[in-house]
């Protein structure tokens, strides 16, 4: 398991950049932290671990209960807005 800064019970927000041709777009997704780590993926050419390829992911609850995996990469920035518990 990583070493990470995001614990459960973390409320954040999680945008993402979307390189485009015409421009750069952001999506942006709000929750409670459920989960954090490393997960492969079905790649067979990342020639890394397993020969799979790692991915850094994060799973989230929203406010409606809807539970969501992030998979964060370079153009992800996550802001931690408050726990929870003390929201």
């Amino acid at each position: 398991m990583l070493d990470s800064p995001y614990q459960p019970g973390q409320r954040i927000r999680v945008t993402q950049q979307v390189p485009r041709l015409s421009g750069t777009g952001a999506i942006s997704v709000d929750g409670v932290i459920v989960g954090f780590g490393q997960q492969k993926t079905g790649s067979w050419f990342a020639h890394s671990k397993d020969d799979r390829l790692w991915l850094d992911r994060l799973e989230l609850r929203k406010d409606d209960g809807e539970l969501v995996v992030v998979n964060l990469d370079r153009y992800s920035n996550v802001e931690v807005l408050a726990d929870a518990q003390g929201a």
